[in-house]
């Protein structure tokens, strides 16, 4: 045999057999059993849906402190960034000034009281002349026109008084609202302008407790809200404190509870969005504002229908999930997804109906795919876990 025909020989030899193991291979795969899944249907509940949104923190009040009279600043009561109450003293304007204006509007009413009594006892003294036709009338009335205007200039001089106490009083400012202050913007000796012009600025105040969550909602919450309300499934915000629960940066858990305050009158044209605002109580003033968080606004209860979280595939920009028919195939439906609950569970807006039966165990398999046979197994969704 030539050498040629034996490498032909050998060649042929082998590629049957590989042909032979491939045929084996193919037919052992085929034969493969089908794998087994576990299935179940959606857990039907009704839940309570809590819409989250990102917000600071605002204070209920905030005051910029400014003087209602002008002068030197002669004491300053306070350390910058201390809780204060309403009525505290915080600065102290040079009170000299103010005390002589005082002073001299007390001597303008002992003057003016003494004018009047003069001009009332003119005027008694002159009556029975007048009767008596020693005096003419005109004269009798000259004294009490001067009598009349003495009295007025009494009540002016007791107005003075009046303004000149309340300047005085004013010049010790104090804070208007209890809160925190700011740091002071002036010093001992400084000039500081008062009145209702350009004012000096001394300090500024914002209270702690109760405090604002601020935040803007988008135009289809609005709407979604609009229409519940209207159809009696859910309060507006604007009528009621619907509850709230809040959650800052560093935690974990939804532990600081409060209630809607107000919804804006309008929404915003550029961003389409609309200003929503909470109260939450701050009995230990550990929230202060300009502080971020994020907040679950109460969004009404419904019947829902819930699968664990794990058995949703992505599927490119979808959301799919396996379901088995009667004919143990495997079949894969679009859904849309709601919120994920604290027990795992995912809320299923649309896309399932409560009869289906929903592979949740044995998903990873490459085997359990669209089209595919499977061996399914009934299992159950609870609430804590997927059994």
């Amino acid at each position: 045999m030539s050498e040629t025909r034996f490498r032909a020989l050998a060649s042929t030899s082998f590629l049957a057999a590989v042909f032979v193991l491939a045929f084996q291979a193919s037919t052992a795969f085929s034969q493969a059993p089908p794998p087994p899944v576990t299935v179940a249907k959606p857990l039907s509940k009704k839940i309570t849906q809590w819409d989250e949104f990102s917000g600071r923190f605002e204070p209920v009040e905030s005051v910029e402190v400014r003087p209602r009279v002008s002068g030197f600043i002669d004491k300053i009561h306070f350390k910058d960034g201390h809780i204060v109450s309403a009525g505290d003293p915080l600065f102290t304007i040079d009170k000299r000034p103010f005390e002589i204006m005082v002073e001299s509007a007390q001597a303008t009413i002992v003057q003016r009281m003494a004018e009047v009594d003069l001009q009332v006892s003119e005027v008694e003294r002159a009556r029975p002349l007048v009767d008596s036709r020693t005096m003419t009338r005109r004269d009798f009335e000259t004294r009490e026109a001067n009598l009349a205007v003495a009295r007025a200039q009494l009540a002016a001089a007791e107005a003075t008084l009046r303004s000149a106490m309340l300047d005085l009083e004013w010049s010790v400012v104090k804070a208007p609202i209890s809160g925190r202050l700011s740091d002071r913007r002036i010093d001992v000796g400084a000039l500081v302008t008062g009145g209702a012009g350009a004012s000096t600025v001394l300090t500024t105040i914002v209270s702690l407790d109760p405090i604002y969550f601020a935040f803007d909602g988008s135009e289809a919450d609005y709407l979604r809200y609009i229409r519940l309300a209207k159809s009696g499934s859910r309060p507006s915000s604007r009528d009621e404190g619907n509850p709230v629960r809040i959650m800052l940066a560093d935690e974990k858990e939804w532990t600081r509870t409060g209630k809607m305050d107000f919804v804006d009158n309008r929404l915003d044209a550029r961003s389409g969005t609309i200003r929503g605002r909470a109260i939450v109580d701050n009995p230990d003033r550990f929230l202060t504002p300009g502080l971020f968080g994020r907040l679950q606004l109460f969004g009404g209860e419904f019947d829902a229908l819930l699968i664990p979280d794990k058995a949703i595939v992505s599927d490119q920009t979808r959301k799919i999930v396996f379901t088995v028919g009667e004919d143990n195939v495997v079949a894969a439906k679009p859904v849309e997804l709601g919120q994920l609950q604290p027990s795992g569970l995912r809320v299923i807006t649309s896309g399932l109906s409560a009869d289906d039966q929903v592979v949740i165990n044995g998903i990873a398999n490459p085997a359990v795919r669209p089209g595919a046979k499977v061996n399914s197994e009934p299992g159950e969704i609870v609430n804590a876990a997927t059994q």
